[in-house]
């Protein structure tokens, strides 16, 4: 911040602080050095709390206040010792409030200008800074004048505290709020008198014209005519209307202005507290009633703006949340797929216009989801209802992706139907958020495309057959009847025949059970992990050609599965351990399985071979995926494609990581055989695919 706005504000408030020091010491209590009254006290406050960021101009503060706070006392009495104390006591003061102010009201602290006061709490710690840091230094004024030859009582020190506490709360809150209105760099009378009257009706302006009145009435008739009477406590029904029917502002103006009146008319002998016949009590009981008027009015006028300034917000969150609700609505109501909220008695709370369309019902689709009538699986079985999606959700249970047949109660065409759901727990009992997503079109295409690959598949086997067979025929026929010289290139050329008719038979068998991975209903049955390996470890042993390879099985427990897909699973992983290994080694096999969880068997098939290239770990479950194009291992990239849509099947997962020591360890999970198989689309797709399933050579 500039530097010549700063210097006007400390010229300013010198200049006000030599004024309210001057009237302050006018009222000095007999044979005593203490004055009744000491608005300095508030004029200091809001001084150092307007140049509480000027650090470059913090010290010609202090120095300039010293000052002033010492020719003032000196000017009006007192011996330079007991100036020096009361600069003492003033600057301690001072100090301790701001750094309360500092640590207790740190928004306030940071605010632009001389702060906020705009909430109840501000102005409780406004108090209570005021009280903190006058009793510091009440510890030093009195108690100064007493070590100087003065008098002490009781009554001193409640001068100086009482007299320092109003000052700073009353004329500290008209500053605080005045400088809001007006702004921080100085007075702009025009904008801060449009912002004071903004939305103010004729009948407001009224209104404050009528209060200035009864208030001005009041006053004079309760300490100027009604001599003797106790008048004091009816104006603070003024004060109340004025903090019911006014802004703080001019609240705190009110109190500022009926409570110089106050202290006017009682040091002069008027009004209610005249009577009081010691000065020092009548000054602290006047100051008392003046503090009290204006907490009250502060209180009142605070919490009225909070409650105004809450309303506010509620009706703007209110008006948000409708935009937001009608914009929900809109996005839910225009979906295609079904939403609907189900309760525990499968009664639709919510629903949009695609969960009616979906599920065929034209009257209350909830029959569908309380009953199960009409709700198949795919392959035409009856869901039960502890097996519908939203019980299952209910019961904690989070569900995806489920297909499931729904017939349509008017004869028309039944829908397959891909259902989600999760829990909604709520103060209104457990709920179930169920999606509904037709799969009608897409599981039909499905079909038809596996249909297809399956009939071509098993069609291009037939003339395979028979050009292998006439190939066999051809070369004993050239054998037998060419001279040798001439038979070698031909075999030559045979034997390539051979090699690539080979190739597609394997491309065409993978493709077939891909598609009985994918597709084929699986029977799931306890199978002994350990005889199914041992079947595959012997047929594999008994293969012509190569090295035969060197198996060490480990613990092999029972699982349940389907027999025959366990065995074309563990025969892939097998036979890729035994594909992939490098040229001249022995092939080396471990088999090992372990518990995992309560339900879960996990089975690990671990090689010494050629391991899998870095960054190809997860991308070798993919369809058609090979990691080893260029090292010359053929195959149709389908094998671990195949292992992992059958290990998924039955609800497990597989995963493969380098073999410490070298190779590859490829491990998977199966259903324990005492655990119930989780349910699975049979229609889902496959995700991903790597080496192929290792098929010999002809």
């Amino acid at each position: 911040m500039p530097v010549t706005p700063a210097l006007g504000r400390t010229v300013a408030f010198a200049a006000l602080y030599l004024i309210m020091s001057y009237l302050g010491r006018m009222t000095l209590i007999d044979r005593s050095s203490l004055s009744l009254v000491w608005p300095a006290a508030g004029v200091a406050m809001l001084w150092f709390v307007a140049q509480r960021h000027e650090g470059r101009l913090r010290w010609l503060d202090v120095a300039v206040f010293s000052a002033a706070t010492f020719s003032v006392n000196v000017l009006t009495g007192a011996s330079a010792l007991l100036a020096s104390c009361f600069v003492l006591a003033n600057l301690t003061q001072v100090g301790v409030f701001l750094l309360l102010f500092r640590e207790l009201l740190p928004e306030m602290w940071h605010a632009p200008g001389w702060g906020r006061l705009d909430r109840v709490r501000d102005m409780w710690m406004l108090l209570l800074l005021a009280t903190v840091s006058t009793a510091c230094s009440t510890a030093i004024g009195p108690t100064a004048v007493w070590l100087l030859g003065g008098p002490w009582t009781w009554l001193s020190t409640a001068v100086w505290m009482i007299r320092n506490i109003v000052s700073i709360v009353l004329i500290g809150a008209v500053g605080i709020r005045m400088s809001h209105l007006f702004g921080a760099l100085g007075p702009r009378a025009p904008s801060a008198l449009r912002r004071l009257l903004r939305g103010t009706s004729v009948w407001k302006c009224l209104e404050g014209i009528a209060l200035v009145a009864v208030s001005a009435a009041a006053y004079v008739v309760a300490f100027a005519i009604s001599q003797g009477l106790p008048l004091a406590f009816p104006l603070l029904t003024v004060t109340v209307w004025a903090g019911l029917r006014f802004g703080t502002t001019l609240v705190v103006l009110h109190g500022l202005f009926t409570g110089t009146a106050v202290v006017l008319f009682t040091l002069n002998g008027h009004g209610p507290f005249a009577p009081i016949e010691t000065p020092a009590v009548r000054a602290v009981v006047a100051q008392v009633f003046v503090g009290l008027v204006t907490i009250v009015g502060l209180l009142i006028a605070l919490g009225r703006d909070e409650r105004d300034a809450l309303v506010r917000r509620l009706a703007t969150a209110e008006k948000a949340a409708s935009r937001q609700a009608r914009l929900l609505s809109t996005i839910v109501n225009s979906m295609n797929d079904g939403l609907a909220v189900v309760d525990t008695g499968g009664r639709f709370v919510m629903s949009n216009p695609a969960t009616r369309r979906l599920l065929g019902w034209t009257d209350d689709p909830s029959a569908v989801f309380s009953d199960g009538q009409g709700v198949l699986h795919p392959d035409g079985s009856p869901v039960s209802g502890q097996e519908m999606p939203h019980r299952r959700a209910l019961a904690g249970e989070t569900v995806e992706g489920v297909d499931m047949l729904v017939r349509d109660p008017g004869g028309g065409e039944s829908r397959m139907l891909s259902v989600s759901a999760i829990p909604l727990p709520s103060s209104e009992g457990d709920r179930a958020i169920v999606v509904l997503h037709d799969v009608t079109a897409e599981r039909r295409h499905h079909d038809e495309l596996a249909s297809f690959a399956g009939v071509v598949s098993h069609d291009l086997l037939n003339p395979l057959t028979t050009m292998e067979g006439w190939t066999d025929i051809l070369a004993d026929t050239i054998t037998e009847e060419l001279r040798a010289e001439d038979t070698e290139q031909i075999k030559a050329s045979i034997v390539r025949i051979k090699r690539a008719t080979a190739r597609m038979r394997n491309l065409i068998q993978d493709l077939l059970a891909h598609t009985t991975a994918r597709d084929a209903a699986i029977a799931p049955v306890p199978v002994s992990l350990k005889d199914v390996v041992e079947d595959v470890v012997t047929a594999r042993s008994d293969m012509p050609g190569g090295q035969t390879p060197l198996f060490h099985l480990g613990e092999l427990g029972e699982v349940r599965a389907d027999a025959a897909l366990l065995r074309q699973l563990m025969d892939n992983l097998i036979g890729n351990a035994i594909k992939y290994t490098a040229p001249g080694s022995t092939p080396e096999v471990t088999v090992t399985s372990c518990p995992q969880g309560p339900d879960l068997v996990r089975v690990e098939v671990a090689d010494r071979g050629i391991g899998i290239p870095a960054g190809q770990h997860e991308v070798i479950f993919e369809n058609f995926h090979r990691a080893h194009v260029k090292a010359g291992y053929t195959g149709s990239g389908l094998g671990l494609a195949i292992c992992k849509r059958i290990v998924e099947r039955h609800g497990g997962t597989i995963g493969v990581e380098d073999n410490p020591g070298g190779g590859s360890l490829f491990h998977f999970t199966l259903p324990a055989a005492h655990a119930d198989l989780p349910s699975s689309g049979s229609g889902a797709s496959l995700s991903s695919g790597e080496r192929e399933s290792p098929r010999p050579e002809p």
